[in-house]
């Protein structure tokens, strides 16, 4: 469930006033997501979503985060676009919360991924990363490599009751990404932009095979564009029981090619890059497992399968071992 903050139908009524998108028929709840609370607005202009940044999120960040999606959408990407109030506005307050209306996209995530969605997936990732090069505003990646180690502390003592000697195969883990990150210390660095940094299928949305946008682009931030594509293989690219699905990493690949076409430094780096979005998705999941309470509205993701994603990329050195 993603309603964290109830908002009765007085207080949204009084908030629309403020926008020229007509009059109030309906509003629901959006049960999908974990950050924030989401509502399907349908006014008499006509579909719309309403999103309450909850305490998670920092609210100093969000004018970068909705600025992206407005410069996006004006670049032809395909993803919400923020809706100014009267006052030019494009962030208020509802119910207590910062607060924000955008424009609605049709389509649903793909439940099940196709080798049909995957090179799509990849013209669209590819579009995003071309657009967000004239997106001048730096937002640091709060979940990159510096974040991972601390992340690890925090979960010291009861990973190990997660998956048996997870703690120890992590710290070997970090040996073998942090020292040849691209960028870090003496490495040479790969280039760099705004990534989406969180592309998993439920923020894809399709109708029919047919890509019709991109959604929620609350980790977005400035890092090296083919990480978002390492980011990719491992949400979209492995079967349920942990295999590598080859043919899909392929199409992901040309689709992202048919519009950017990766440099050879890039494709050699993806292996370590795929080994680091493991470790920071592994991470985030290892400490919801532990800290979420028993009774909370929001049901924590297992980590096992990114320790299976992290082992796989572990084995697997250069690109050709991955058969794309």
């Amino acid at each position: 469930m993603a309603v964290y903050t109830d908002v009765s139908d007085e207080a949204l009524t009084s908030f629309l006033t403020d926008y020229d998108i007509g009059d109030l028929v309906a509003f629901r709840g959006i049960a999908e997501g974990v950050e924030n609370s989401n509502f399907q607005l349908r006014t008499t202009q006509g579909d719309f979503i309403l999103t309450l940044y909850e305490k998670r999120v920092n609210a100093q960040e969000l004018p970068w985060f909705l600025g992206l999606m407005q410069h996006l959408a004006g670049q032809g990407v395909s993803c919400p676009q923020p809706v100014a109030a009267r006052n030019a506005a494009m962030l208020n307050t509802l119910a207590g919360r910062p607060a924000a209306i955008t424009t609605f996209l049709p389509g649903v995530w793909p439940r099940k991924v196709k080798a049909a969605h995957c090179r799509p997936l990849g013209q669209a990732l590819a579009r995003l990363h071309a657009a967000g090069q004239s997106y001048a505003p730096v937002r640091a990646n709060s979940l990159g490599p510096d974040a991972w180690k601390p992340l690890l502390e925090s979960c010291r003592g009861q990973a190990d009751s997660v998956v048996a000697g997870l703690e120890a195969e992590l710290d070997a883990a970090f040996e073998h990404i942090l020292p040849v990150w691209p960028g870090q210390g003496s490495n040479p660095d790969l280039p760099r932009g705004q990534i989406h940094a969180d592309l998993f299928p439920d923020n894809v949305f399709f109708l029919k095979n047919t890509l019709s946008g991109l959604i929620d682009f609350y980790f977005a931030c400035t890092d090296i564009l083919a990480y978002d594509i390492a980011i990719c293989l491992n949400a979209w690219c492995f079967e349920e029981d942990g295999s590598f699905n080859v043919t899909f990493a392929r199409q992901l690949l040309l689709g992202y090619d048919d519009v950017r076409p990766l440099s050879a430094q890039e494709r050699a780096a993806l292996p370590v890059l795929a080994r680091g979005a493991s470790m920071r998705f592994l991470l985030t999941r290892l400490y919801d497992w532990i800290n979420t309470p028993a009774d909370a509205l929001v049901t924590p993701k297992d980590p096992l399968d990114y320790v299976k994603r992290l082992r796989f990329h572990l084995a697997t050195e250069t690109l050709d071992g991955y058969g794309v």
